[in-house]
């Protein structure tokens, strides 16, 4: 029997759905769901092309109570500003948690995604960064260091940035954007120990696979959030700095052992705290996180399936009749 699929492009996506505090509860929820058991969310199936410098991730999850699910394939292929093209893109598929039928497709190329994760960092920094935040630091240049610090903004309203990258010219162009959309103070700089040592809320966006953020840099009162490192042998912390914290918590363990901040860190063989909790166990409160404003917070955020599945549901609800439907 014939069923109808709706497909919604990139441009209709963002017509309806933006970074704002309602995607953020709607991540916050989903991550509280996590911790609470019940959810299916196998491990990450992860590719890497190195002779493209590129990288596949396709990620899912079943949320008990969600009448579906999605599965997002995600392309990474980092050469792609040189032609012209965006380094991320992809789609994400709704289908029917009963029937498994398709019901949606989305058409984003990665804009999902970006929303998504960048709702995640605000999450982290809601429940973890100091409760008054003057200056905030991003390491990193691209799309969602922009995203992090708009995202950061909506809980933490700061009223000074400050954005490092291996190219000034493009972090100069970063700090001038956040300028702009934030009406903040916004400062590009060449020192990214100055940036950190001035900030109390970081979030490093970065690729890299060699820390860009020492441990000798950590302060009392900071808080770090690192979303970087979401595939084998990424590191943007040094893993002497997840030891010195007094709070470090995963989106999800599991990945964060494997693909994220503590991956390196168990190799250097330096972790020695036990499991660490996860932030959907801080959102509920069964883990504690920041215990004082002098604290030394870490998040570490890979992606996660119930992301996907959750912002995927929010825009079904959003976009009504909206999209074009197809007769499969």
């Amino acid at each position: 029997m014939a069923h109808d699929i709706r497909i919604v492009t990139e441009a209709e996506l963002r017509e309806v759905v933006q970074l704002d505090l309602t995607v953020v509860d709607v991540i916050e929820t989903a991550f509280a769901a996590l911790a609470r058991g019940g959810v299916v969310m196998p491990p990450i199936l992860s590719m890497e092309l190195r002779e493209a410098n590129g990288e596949v991730d396709v990620k899912t999850a079943y949320i008990p109570g969600f009448d579906g699910f999605a599965i997002k394939v995600s392309p990474g292929f980092f050469d792609n500003p040189k032609l012209g093209l965006p380094s991320l893109n992809g789609l994400m598929i709704l289908f029917s948690a009963r029937t498994g039928l398709v019901e949606s497709l989305y058409l984003d190329n990665g804009y999902l995604t970006d929303i998504r994760t960048a709702a995640a960092g605000a999450v982290a920094a809601r429940h973890l960064a100091p409760e008054r935040v003057e200056t905030a630091g991003v390491i990193g240049t691209g799309v969602q260091a922009r995203l992090q610090m708009r995202a950061a903004h909506l809980v933490r309203p700061f009223a000074r940035v400050l954005v490092h990258g291996r190219d000034m010219d493009k972090a100069r162009a970063s700090a001038a954007d956040l300028a702009a959309s934030l009406g903040i103070k916004a400062e590009a700089v060449a020192d990214a120990a100055a940036l950190v040592g001035e900030s109390q809320l970081v979030v490093t966006t970065t690729p890299a696979r060699a820390p860009v953020l020492k441990a000798d840099w950590l302060h009392p009162g900071l808080h770090i959030t690192a979303m970087g490192s979401d595939q084998p042998g990424k590191n943007e912390l040094e893993p002497a700095a997840l030891m010195a914290a007094d709070a470090y918590v995963c989106d999800r363990v599991s990945q964060c052992e494997v693909s994220g901040e503590l991956e390196a860190a168990r190799a250097a063989g330096l972790w020695t705290k036990g499991t660490p909790a996860e932030i959907g166990e801080v959102i509920l409160g069964t883990k504690p996180g920041r215990r004082s404003p002098a604290d030394i917070t870490i998040c570490d955020l890979t992606g996660t399936g119930v992301q996907d599945t959750a912002i995927a549901t929010h825009v079904r609800a959003r976009f009504g009749t909206a999209g074009t439907l197809i007769r499969a």
